[in-house]
């Protein structure tokens, strides 16, 4: 196939009159739709501004590529704009797009027109090919200038017998490793993979080339992995470059001089990426047994907020399928079990719903570690994940050095007392780096346990160490659920408004831990007694529980550029497990931004706990959520204190995130 079968000459539009990133967009999926290539528009439109909001798609020197693969797309299409003046992309040479391709893939597994793309990236990428089409007076001189342009690669590219054809022609000794093997190799990969990949591995091939060095560059990119390094080329190289904006298996690299970057480098800097390797300024890479993930840009070191914070989202983005699948699951247990309405075992009083509940719930079991795991896993790399996990879990569990010492005496031992996702937070980040400086210490061992280290020093050293940190510091999370406890029981029922508001605000404090737990305690406990009373605080209590997931979908529907396209698909699953009193949905937003998240919904549980209260809204059921409504006393002004709590908590929430870009948003302005 040739660029030009998918580039068609209604799609190539010249001297376009377009002022913005967003009206090039708008003007060049019109070219799409024209061609037929897209079959829903708004859907196309939203996944390629998406793109670019994870980075500009712009390459520099005044070409852009944006792209998409998106069920969205009928079949694959390329289209073409240039702009005289062009237009801000955000380019990383700070210079306007002035020629423009924009990408349709069909989300398929058929990838044939992707080899065609990546020769247009590549093509791309020298000079004389960009300015040959700005000088394009019509559409047919441009899409003979592809053409030709095409069919000169070609050869060139098929009269390529050995490495040491990429060397310059003044160069009669190119640089090569052992036994003429290349040098240099290198990774390239972006999260699409159909652009940048293959332009930066062109621009290090060509620059490489200019400088009379030998160099192999595997593309990981949509198609698969193309002229994938062999073992061979590892041990002869001098080192290897990874440019690269996703993860990159590292272990085949382990003790070689390694330099990792963002795939934009080897777009923009291929010399100096090349010169880090020959000049011996490149970090040997130790790991063994681990994965990877790209450095900062130029390979600077991360500043200690981000760096924190693409540890935290490690954790979250892992943790999330387990909410949204264990949390619906659940919810679907109380929506068929019309039966158990009302009565403790509601949600698990018939065979059907008793299946969705333990299938939830035990998704649930795994959702506090994960999260750890997988935050502890980005800080160490595959040795941090074990460590993770079990720190996690004993977190979940509440498990504490006391515990162990009443293990043989069942009558001695006392209630354990989940941390929640606090304590799993500090359980992923303490594996971590605990984890990270066990490995820095393993780097002074003989190079004889060099094959010990991953498979039993590290795991072994790494778990016994956060499970004694979690099993020494869980007791504060129980001391502080204690006192909790005797403050609410302390508070009596004289005041219920007042009860209400707290026990329904600490039911957002820490979605799940201590304060959460201890609210819910007590609201049980209080059920227990029978009481009218008891049961006004149940209901307050539950109501409480419901506001944050609402509060999060809410802010997701109606303030959509408070969020990323992301963030708002996962939010709509929060209207079902608001309403089943599934509070655990709103924990990856709280983990997320906390410092919003937790006090918005604080204020708006609260709110809801106390007009519950204040309208003697009773619960006879201690959960069920908007499920158990036909239990509920004066149910209109239940459901009334939850819309409340819910909407006051998502307009302080979204008064309090900043908005976001259009692009980052993924919305067309």
């Amino acid at each position: 196939m040739k660029i030009t079968e998918l580039l068609q000459a209604k799609g190539v539009k010249l001297g376009a009159r377009v002022a913005t990133q967003a009206e090039a967009i708008e003007a060049l999926v019109d070219l799409q739709v024209s061609c037929g290539s897209v079959a829903d528009r708004a859907a196309y439109r939203d996944a390629v501004l998406a793109r670019e909001a994870e980075f500009s798609t712009a390459v520099g020197e005044g070409v852009a590529i944006p792209h998409a693969k998106t069920p969205a797309v009928s079949k694959p299409g390329l289209v073409a704009m240039t702009v005289p003046g062009g237009v801000d992309w955000k380019a990383p040479d700070g210079k306007p797009s002035d020629l423009i391709f924009l990408i349709a893939a069909p989300d398929t597994e058929a990838n044939v027109h992707l080899e065609v793309l990546a020769k247009l990236s590549a093509l791309l990428m020298h000079p004389e090919f960009p300015a040959a089409l700005r000088a394009a007076t019509t559409v047919e001189e441009f899409l003979a200038t592809i053409d030709d342009a095409e069919a000169a690669y070609d050869t060139q590219h098929a009269t390529k017998s050995a490495p040491a054809a990429k060397a310059s022609a003044k160069d009669a000794a190119p640089r090569t490793g052992e036994n003429g093997l290349p040098l240099i190799l290198a990774i390239t990969a972006c999260p699409t993979g159909i652009a940048h990949t293959y332009m930066a591995a062109e621009n290090l091939e060509k620059v490489a080339g200019e400088m009379g060095v030998t160099i192999k560059v595997e593309t990981q990119g949509s198609v698969g992995t193309k002229n994938a390094l062999t073992a061979e080329e590892v041990a002869a190289c001098k080192g290897i470059i990874i440019a690269a904006d996703k993860g990159i298996e590292l272990s085949r690299f382990d003790g070689k001089p390694l330099y990792s970057t963002n795939v934009s480098a080897g777009i923009n800097d291929a010399e100096g990426l090349i010169n880090k390797i020959l000049n011996d300024e490149a970090p040997i890479c130790h790991a063994a047994g681990g994965a990877g993930a790209p450095a900062s840009a130029e390979g600077k070191t991360e500043g200690l907020g981000s760096s924190l914070y693409k540890h935290l989202m490690n954790g979250v983005s892992h943790m999330l399928p387990f909410v949204v699948g264990g949390g619906i699951l659940m919810a679907v247990s109380f929506l068929v079990d019309q039966a158990g309405m009302g009565t403790s075992s509601y949600g698990s009083s018939t065979p059907l719903a008793a299946f969705f509940n333990l299938v939830g719930n035990q998704a649930f079991n795994f959702m506090l570690p994960i999260l750890a795991g997988y935050i502890s896993m980005s800080i160490a790399d595959r040795p941090g994940l074990a460590p993770g996990f079990v720190g996690g879990w004993i977190a979940k569990q509440g498990f504490t050095l006391g515990y162990l010492a009443t293990a043989m005496d069942a009558e001695a031992q006392g209630a354990l007392i989940s941390g929640g996702f606090i304590a799993a937070l500090f359980a992923g980040f303490a594996a971590g780096y605990l984890t990270l400086g066990f490995e820095k210490l393993c780097d002074r061992l003989p190079d004889s346990l060099e094959g010990i280290k991953p498979v039993l020093l590290y795991p072994l050293v790494s778990v016994f160490g956060i499970g004694l940190v979690m099993l020494a510091l869980n007791p504060i999370f129980a001391a502080i659920n204690t006192w909790l406890t005797d403050v609410l029981n302390g508070m009596g029922t004289g005041n219920l408004v007042l009860l209400g508001a707290v026990v329904g605000g600490m039911m957002s404090v820490d979605m799940g831990g201590p304060f959460n737990k201890a609210a819910y305690v007590f609201g049980t406990a209080m059920l227990a007694d029978g009481s009218t009373s008891g049961q006004i605080i149940m209901a307050s209590v539950m109501v409480g529980g419901m506001v944050p997931p609402v509060a999060i979908a809410l802010s997701t529907t109606f303030f959509k550029n408070r969020w990323t396209p992301a963030d708002r698909k996962a939010g709509v699953v929060n209207y079902i497990m608001g309403l089943s009193f599934i509070t655990e949905g709103a924990i990856p937003y709280a983990a997320a931004d906390p410092g919003r998240v937790l006090p918005s919904c604080i204020v708006g549980s609260a709110i809801a706990g106390a007009i519950s209260a204040g309208f003697g809204c009773t619960s006879p059921a201690p959960h069920g959520g908007a499920w158990v409504i036909a239990v509920i006393g004066n149910p209109v002004m239940y459901l009334v204190a939850l819309v409340v709590g819910a909407v006051v908590a998502a307009l302080v929430l979204s008064f309090l995130k900043k908005p976001l870009s259009n692009e980052e948003a993924g919305l067309a302005k």
